[in-house]
């Protein structure tokens, strides 16, 4: 891992010493992610994401909470408030694999100029309303294209992608618990 000092936006100096600090003590890699959502109406909700646990503790650095507000458009039902979640999950997927991209270019002393990308996914409905049990509920495919102004290679920079956290989550399968509470 190469280490100027700041490359694509990224402090290289730090991310180095957060390899090397993980690298010794591998319990600062586990991290915890939270969410908590409330129902409004319809197809509209709101979540909130402020605390989460990372390096060996929980952090409490932000200032305040961010909303993510979802709602479906009105063709679904909706009264367009928001992305849908599944807009949120093509967006959530294009930043962390954008972010992967971006970091793991930074750490191997990869410029990125220019870097954009659009996802889309196919989903048919008769999935989500139980019409069809041959038909999953969620997306049957996702297609993501880069456009990158790079002095990287493609092969190098879609490797770095395969790095993403959400990447891996949505290729792969990944143990969900439900649990149902009574108030």
């Amino acid at each position: 891992m190469k280490s100027t000092t700041t490359l694509n936006g990224v402090d290289t100096a730090a991310l180095v010493n957060t390899v090397h600090a993980i690298q010794k003590d591998p319990s600062l890699a586990q991290c915890k992610f939270r969410a908590r959502n409330q129902w409004i109406e319809g197809g509209h909700n709101c979540a909130t994401v402020k605390e989460f646990y990372a390096a060996g503790q929980e952090d409490t650095t932000r200032r305040k909470p961010f909303e993510l507000k979802t709602d479906e458009p009105p063709v679904l039902l909706g009264v367009d408030r928001g992305a849908n979640p599944v807009e949120y999950l093509l967006s959530a997927l294009s930043g962390c694999m954008t972010t992967s991209m971006v970091y793991h270019a930074a750490a191997n002393g990869v410029k990125i100029d220019e870097l954009e990308s659009e996802f889309e996914g196919d989903l048919d409905l008769q999935g989500f309303l139980g019409l069809s049990k041959s038909v999953r509920p969620g997306f049957q495919a996702i297609r993501a294209t880069f456009r990158v102004k790079t002095d990287g290679s493609i092969e190098q920079l879609e490797s770095y992608t395969k790095f993403s956290p959400v990447f891996d989550v949505v290729s792969r399968s990944v143990p969900v618990s439900v649990r149902i509470e009574k108030k």
